[in-house]
């Protein structure tokens, strides 16, 4: 059926929005009383309340009037349409704004979200996680922008609470990739701005792992500013809030973030501390959870720890890192560069320059095949060191 003949067919903007859902009266019905339950909504509708609702008449043909505040904001919920609005007449077509169109269309688009599509929607985050680690921000960031738009855009139109949440721990997740490529490739103030909505995306699931996780990047942040104070103060009351609300892998990502900014702040016996806790805390299998993904086992334990002691200037950096380096996954392309670059830090505070200049090769031409700016402004602030 064509628009202009559903819209000389529909009495009332509801009865139109009901057949461009493809639901009969009471199907629609059904739907609304699920989503009055789910939502906590009092107001309820039987298939011939729908009926009546929808021809804009009562018994023996009278106009109806105003349905029940209970009955208004359950339909007003539902289709983001004032009461007053979906009982009048529809326009004509030609009537109707492109931007009407748009948000209709959304709302239709959002309504057919299922596990399927959720699924795929998952999937495609975790091809594009395997891209952007091996091959870099610089290939990667743009693909991960266009889907936060679309996620967004589905998110902000979903109505249905159980798959407005999902959609609100992808786009939280996603936000949290773009944060990190934005800060690799120095856009700072973007890569802040990215961990900022996420971490409103991130206050719909009732996970509060993905909060933690989109907050804790904001620390990295202040770190590449030169704010380790603050950076400090964040992660301790990121720590704090989800000592008993998390699981163990993520509380124990969380130490090693925090051991991170610790090292950065020159706090060494604090920052070994928290290693010491990140360690106990990694389960011995990491299994897929309900949570953000983290990439963290012994291995990348053991790289982010001699991160913090070659920041700190420990001569066990060199073993933790090399070990590191001889077990990392080879698809973890900027992760090596970054591990490279902490080597020859470990062998520069020890005065071996042929060792540092050896890494700080490999190191360089990983960083422009990635197009890491961050790791470039390491290099140059160590070849500066050297001489």
């Amino acid at each position: 059926m064509s628009d202009e003949e559903q819209s000389r067919r529909s009495r009332t903007v509801l009865e139109r929005l009901i057949r461009e859902r493809r639901e009969t009266f009471d199907e629609f019905a059904e739907f609304a009383t699920n989503f009055a339950r789910d939502c906590g909504e009092p107001g309820t509708l039987s298939g011939r309340h729908v009926k009546r609702l929808a021809s804009g008449r009562g018994d023996g043909g009278k106009p109806l009037g105003r349905p029940q505040q209970a009955t208004a904001r359950l339909l007003e919920r539902i289709f983001g349409v004032k009461i007053e609005d979906l009982l009048a007449p529809p326009r004509d077509h030609f009537e109707q704004t492109d931007d009407e169109a748009d948000f209709r269309a959304l709302l239709r688009a959002s309504n057919r979200i299922d596990g399927t599509v959720l699924r795929l929607l998952r999937e495609q985050l975790t091809m594009t996680r395997r891209l952007d680690r091996q091959l870099g921000a610089v290939l990667a960031h743009d693909e991960v922008l266009t889907k936060i738009g679309q996620v967004g855009k589905l998110m902000g139109h979903s109505v249905m609470p159980t798959t407005r949440e999902q959609l609100a721990a992808l786009l939280s997740e996603l936000r949290t990739l773009a944060g990190w490529q934005a800060l690799d490739l120095g856009n700072v103030a973007q890569s802040w701005q990215h961990y900022e909505q996420g971490k409103m995306a991130a206050k719909e699931p009732t996970n509060p792992a993905f909060e933690a996780h989109t907050s804790a990047g904001q620390a990295f942040v202040l770190l590449d500013v030169g704010d380790s104070a603050s950076a400090v103060e964040l992660m301790t009351s990121i720590r704090r809030r989800a000592e008993r609300k998390t699981d163990r892998l993520v509380r124990s990502w969380l130490a090693a973030a925090h051991g991170e900014t610790l090292a950065a702040d020159g706090q060494r016996s604090a920052s070994l501390r928290a290693f010491d806790q990140a360690a106990a805390l990694l389960p011995e299998h990491v299994e897929e959870c309900e949570g953000p993904y983290l990439a963290l086992d012994s291995v990348h334990l053991s790289r982010w720890r001699g991160h913090a002691l070659a920041r700190v200037g420990e001569p066990d950096a060199i073993e933790v890192l090399t070990s590191a380096l001889d077990r990392l996954d080879p698809t973890f392309v900027r992760a090596e560069t970054a591990l490279r670059v902490d080597l020859a830090t470990a062998f520069t505070a020890l005065r071996e320059r042929e060792q540092a200049c050896v890494h700080i090769g490999r190191a360089q031409i990983l960083a422009a095949d990635i197009g890491s700016a961050r790791q470039h402004r390491r290099l140059e602030r160590l070849m500066a060191r050297i001489g």
